[in-house]
C-alpha cells in the first residue's frame, strides 16, 4: 500500500553499484517541478503580490533553501544536469534540442532509481531533448502524462492512488509560469487562461528594475539579437507592470495545480514515509533590469525556489540558508536517500545530510556555479560563483564582463563593486574559485575556456 515502509535490501543492482550494506527504510520520493519560477515567486519567500497557499504548505512541512541555483538558466540543459548529474558543458548538452549522448542514457536518474527496485513514473514536460518522454517507459520512467498542464496532476493524484508493493520515485513537472513567455509576445497561453488587468491591479515595478549603469553591456546586444525571444525591449513602464502581474498569475496557476497533489498526499498520509522536493529548473527577469526571459545571470533568473520536506514532517519550517545547486547537487541526494551509489564522475554535492540535521550552521559547500550560454541568440557564454556573501558574474566579453555583488545588502544586483578598488581581493579569490570549478569540469573541445578568467 502507498502507506507502507520499503526495505532496501543488499544486493547488487543490475551490477552497476552496490545497494546499502545494511538494511534500512526506503522513503517514497516525490520531486515537483516549474518552470521559470524564480525563488521569490512565493507568498512563503515574503512576496506580497501573489498568493501560493500550495507551495507555502510544502515550505510549512519542509526546509526552504533561499540560496538554490541552477545549473544553466535554459530548460534543456538545467533539465539534463537534473537527471544525469554533470553540468551541462562537461557533456555538450548546453542548448535546448541537444539529445542526450549515448554513454549516458543508461545512467540517468531514473534508470538507476529503476535498478535500484524503485517503482519509477514521470509526468509533464521532460525536455532533455524531446518535450515530453520519448516513448511509454523511458530513461527508466513509466510515461504518466506528456508535456501539458491540463490534466497532469489528475495523472499524478492517480499514479498516488495505485497500491505500490514498493516504494517510488515521482516526477511531476508543469510548464508553468512558462507560458510568460507566449503572454510577452502576445500569443495565447496554452495552460492558462490571462484575462487582461487593470493597470491600478497590477503590481509596481521591482526596485531593480533599473539597469545598473556597470552591467555587462553584452546583455545588450544579445536581446538585440532576437525579438522572438526578447519583444520586452521596447515596453514601457506600464507594459512591464502588466508583465508582471501576468507572471504572478501564471505561479499562481500552477499553485493551484500543485494543489491537487499536495491533497492527495495529505489524503493517503504520505508526509510519513516521503521525501518531497519542490523547485523549478530556472528563473524568470521578472521585470528586474528590464529583462524578461532567461539565459542571463541575474539573480531572478539562476535563483530558484527549493524546498524539501522530509519523512515525518521532521525539521518543518526552518529556513536553510547553504548554498545548492539544483541541478548537480539532485543526483547524489536522491541516491543517498535510496542508498545507492551515484555514478563515478558525478560532480554534485548531497544535500540531504545538511537537510536531515536541520542545522543552519551546519558547513556543506563553500560555492556554487552557474553557467549560461546565449546559444539562443548571439553565443556569449557566462559563469556565477556564489559564495555565502558575494556573487561573481563573469561573461566572455564586452565593457564591465565582470560583476561582483554583496548578497548580504545588495540582492537586487545595482552596485556593481567589481569596478571598486578596496574589493580587488574579493574580485581575485572569486576568479580563482572560478578557475578551481573550470579545472574540476572541463568541457570538450580544443580550447580551455580558463581562458576567459581575468589574470589581472
Amino acid at each position: 500500500m502507498s502507506g507502507s515502509r520499503y526495505i532496501i535490501p543488499s544486493l547488487l543492482v543490475g551490477g552497476l553499484f552496490p545497494m546499502a550494506l545494511y538494511a534500512k527504510e526506503r522513503p517514497n520520493i516525490i520531486y515537483i517541478m516549474t518552470d521559470q519560477q524564480t525563488a521569490t515567486a512565493m507568498s512563503c519567500a515574503g512576496n506580497v503580490d501573489l498568493q501560493t497557499p500550495n507551495m507555502d504548505r510544502l515550505a510549512a512541512h519542509g526546509l526552504r533553501f533561499p540560496n538554490a541555483y541552477c545549473s544553466l538558466p535554459l530548460s534543456g540543459p538545467s533539465r539534463a544536469s537534473m537527471f544525469t548529474g554533470y553540468t551541462p558543458s562537461q557533456i555538450g548538452m548546453a542548448e535546448n534540442e541537444t539529445p542526450m549522448p549515448d554513454s549516458l542514457r543508461t545512467r540517468t536518474l531514473g534508470t538507476l532509481m529503476e535498478q535500484a527496485g524503485y517503482e519509477t513514473a514521470y509526468a509533464g514536460k521532460w525536455h532533455v531533448n524531446t518535450n515530453s518522454l520519448p516513448a511509454s517507459h523511458a530513461f527508466g520512467f513509466e510515461n504518466l502524462h506528456g508535456h501539458n498542464d491540463n490534466g497532469l496532476a489528475e495523472s499524478v493524484v492517480a499514479f498516488l492512488r495505485r497500491p505500490h508493493s514498493k516504494p517510488f520515485f515521482l516526477v511531476a513537472s508543469f510548464d508553468n509560469p512558462h507560458n510568460i513567455c507566449e503572454y510577452a509576445r502576445c500569443q495565447n497561453t496554452p495552460f492558462a487562461q490571462l484575462p487582461e488587468a487593470d493597470l491600478a491591479d497590477c503590481p509596481n515595478l521591482p526596485a531593480n528594475f533599473p539597469v545598473s549603469p556597470y552591467d555587462a553591456d553584452v546583455l545588450t546586444y544579445e536581446r538585440e539579437q532576437s525579438y522572438r525571444l526578447y519583444p520586452t525591449r521596447n515596453y514601457t513602464p506600464d507594459d512591464w507592470r502588466r508583465y508582471l502581474n501576468a507572471y504572478y498569475r501564471l505561479v499562481e496557476h500552477v499553485d493551484a495545480e500543485i494543489g491537487k497533489v499536495v491533497d492527495e498526499i495529505e489524503r493517503l498520509g504520505l508526509w510519513e514515509n516521503t521525501v518531497i522536493i519542490f523547485t523549478s529548473d530556472h528563473g524568470d527577469g521578472a521585470a528586474a533590469h528590464q529583462w524578461n526571459q532567461k539565459t542571463v545571470l541575474y539573480e531572478e533568473v539562476v535563483n530558484v525556489p527549493f524546498v524539501v520536506c522530509l519523512p515525518g514532517g521532521k525539521n518543518a519550517g526552518t529556513v536553510m540558508p547553504q548554498l545548492i545547486n539544483n541541478g548537480v547537487d539532485l543526483m547524489p541526494s536522491i541516491c543517498e536517500w535510496a542508498g545507492i551509489k551515484p555514478p563515478t564522475g558525478a560532480c554534485g554535492v548531497s544535500f540531504c545530510k545538511v537537510a536531515e540535521s536541520g542545522n543552519t550552521q551546519m558547513e556543506h559547500q563553500a560555492y556554487v556555479v552557474t553557467e549560461t550560454l546565449f546559444a539562443q541568440t548571439g553565443g556569449t557564454c557566462g559563469w556565477m560563483v556564489r559564495t555565502p556573501q558575494y556573487k561573481y558574474v563573469l561573461y566572455e566579453a564586452g565593457k564591465n564582463r565582470e560583476m561582483l555583488y554583496d548578497m548580504y545588502c545588495d540582492r537586487g544586483e545595482m552596485r556593481n563593486l567589481a569596478v571598486e578598488a578596496k574589493y580587488k581581493e574579493q574580485l581575485k579569490r572569486h576568479r580563482l574559485l572560478l578557475l578551481e570549478w573550470m579545472k574540476k569540469h572541463p568541457t570538450p573541445g580544443p580550447y580551455s575556456i580558463t581562458r576567459f578568467v581575468p589574470k589581472h
